[in-house]
């Protein structure tokens, strides 16, 4: 199981990765290109749900969502986001390997997604 920390601290680790807090001091957004791959909810807030249970936002297909929801009941639709293409995982529910794996598809989806010029970059650092 990953902590806040641990979570940051990977998801930083991926190649090209930022982050800022636009939505205030409750959420780290992480992006690349400019790119929202995943918000990291810090506690507290405006973003607090009832049972405060740590949890990230992540950007997928929608299929996968579907997926991922029916599968596990650590991923739920995304609060604060579209839940088509967001969804919430509670991370310190289910185990490390897959946390870090979902925000590895995260992360690829997004730079997928970018120009071909920008995405080669990209390819060179996997």
């Amino acid at each position: 199981m990953l902590n806040i920390e641990q979570v940051r601290d990977y998801t930083l680790s991926l190649f090209g990765v930022t982050e800022d807090q636009p939505f205030g001091d409750d959420i780290i957004t992480f992006r690349i290109e400019g790119k929202i791959f995943l918000c990291l909810w810090l506690g507290g807030g405006k973003h607090d749900l009832k049972n405060s249970e740590p949890r990230f936002a992540l950007k997928l297909t929608p299929e996968r969502n579907e997926e991922l929801r029916g599968l596990y009941d650590c991923v739920t639709p995304a609060f604060h986001w579209n839940k088509k293409h967001w969804s919430d995982v509670y991370y310190e529910l289910t185990n490390e390997d897959l946390v870090k794996e979902w925000i590895d598809e995260s992360y690829h989806l997004v730079v997928s997604k970018l120009p071909k010029a920008i995405r080669q970059k990209y390819a060179n650092n996997q």
